[in-house]
């Protein structure tokens, strides 16, 4: 139901700005630019999905085989007691918690491409225990949200877009971004275990918790040792080598138990085409509502009135700069990244403001994007307080950002 509220607020939005462009700015293209815009983002919402057809047809092949081959089984009974006190209406014994351990493993590394699909296929596997199956559940909620808090250990696409806008150092935001997305994942955790009264106080999970900790703290020590100028190519060495270690493990293991591989995996490859094509008119709507909110300049606008009431206060407004980058994010994986380059582009990527944003695109995932992808792939139409959630473990991974960069690349306000 948010999700509905948020997506006509969208188009209200936009029409109120853009015809108070045209009466008082005499701004004539301003409609024209949301009509186009909306044209050219309900082609990329089919793109998306037919491009996504070929990765879920591979990824969902390869978790049929390591379902059979016992491999994700084992990850599941390996983080299973965690797993069962935040999805306590998941029976124990349920496939779906080794496909969410997959899912959070390649968020992880930053391997978007393997982590979708295998995302869409926990997704469907949650919707089985799911009683009203036009209704978020708890469990979907709650993986959603960890989803989209984007727990990164390796933002190797980050890393990337500064080297090629010529970063002095483009693995300088690397230790920042890891602070900020751990901030954001322990948010959402901490927001919907409120909502669904989890107690997060078991022993069982602070053991797990702090044992994530204790591996986010070796990480920011590890690279520490390492040259700056080596930080990229190791992260994209190590997420490859885990992606083909993955891909050999599941044919290995189901190979061993004599399992039929080739026709496993084209079993589970099947789902795939038809996932994608189920997630393409939910993908086009909330990209077409995002595409008219921006062409009509209601985000530009936003922007500047947190500027105004930042200045009015008497604090420093050096980071607004950085918002657009902050707004998009939740709405919009390519527009957040526009936005990131964008800012880089213009302040220069070493410039506080290049640092902040690259910070920014690390910490969270896309909220609206995957809410609706997922949801989509499996037909829910009430997402509850899904979008609530995951806004503001987003909120806080930007806040965390902010304060970051400025301990690491500025002053302390």
């Amino acid at each position: 139901m948010a999700l509905n509220y948020i997506w006509i607020g969208f188009f209200v939005v936009a029409f109120l700005v853009g015809l108070g462009k045209l009466i008082f700015l005499q701004d004539l293209t301003v409609f024209e630019m949301m009509i186009n815009r909306s044209f050219d983002a309900a082609k990329t919402g089919f793109k998306l999905s037919i491009g996504l057809t070929g990765v879920l047809t591979l990824w969902l092949g390869l978790l049929k085989v390591g379902e059979r081959g016992g491999v994700v089984n084992a990850l599941a009974w390996l983080i299973g007691p965690f797993f069962r006190r935040i999805f306590p209406e998941i029976p124990k014994d349920s496939p779906v918690f080794g496909s969410m351990i997959m899912n959070f493993a390649a968020n992880m590394l930053g391997l978007d491409n393997a982590a979708t699909p295998i995302g869409l296929k926990a997704m469907n596997q949650l919707q089985e225990h799911n009683p009203n199956k036009e209704v978020a559940s708890n469990s979907q909620i709650m993986f959603l949200v960890l989803n989209t808090s984007g727990l990164t250990l390796i933002p190797v696409s980050v890393m990337t877009y500064r080297a090629e806008q010529g970063a002095a150092n483009p693995a300088d935001i690397f230790l920042p971004i890891l602070l900020a997305t751990f901030f954001s994942t322990m948010a959402g955790l901490l927001i919907t275990s409120i909502y669904q009264r989890i107690n997060l106080l078991q022993p069982i999970i602070l053991a797990y918790l702090g044992g994530l900790s204790t591996l986010v703290a070796s990480i920011f020590f590890g690279i520490s040792l390492i040259s700056s100028d080596r930080v990229g190519p190791i992260s994209n060495g190590i997420a490859g080598l885990v992606l083909i270690g993955i891909m050999v493990s599941f044919v290995v293991a189901a190979a061993r138990k004599k399992v039929n591989v080739y026709e496993t995996f084209i079993e589970g490859a099947k789902e795939g085409f038809s996932i994608a094509i189920k997630i393409i008119p939910y993908l086009v709507g909330i990209l077409v509502a995002i595409a008219v909110f921006r062409a009509s300049g209601a985000l530009d606008w936003l922007v500047e009135i947190v500027r105004f009431g930042i200045a009015a206060v008497g604090l420093p407004t050096d980071w607004v700069d950085a918002l657009p980058t902050a707004f998009m994010k939740p709405l919009s994986g390519s527009g957040a990244r526009a936005m990131m380059v964008e800012a880089m582009d213009y302040h220069g990527a070493d410039h506080f403001v290049g640092k902040l944003v690259s910070t920014m695109q690390g910490s969270t995932d896309t909220t609206f994007y995957t809410l609706a992808v997922y949801f989509g792939s499996v037909g829910i139409k009430n997402s509850r307080y899904a979008v609530t959630c995951g806004l503001l473990a987003d909120l806080a991974g930007m806040i965390a950002a902010i304060f970051i960069a400025y301990q690491f690349f500025g002053h302390l306000i």
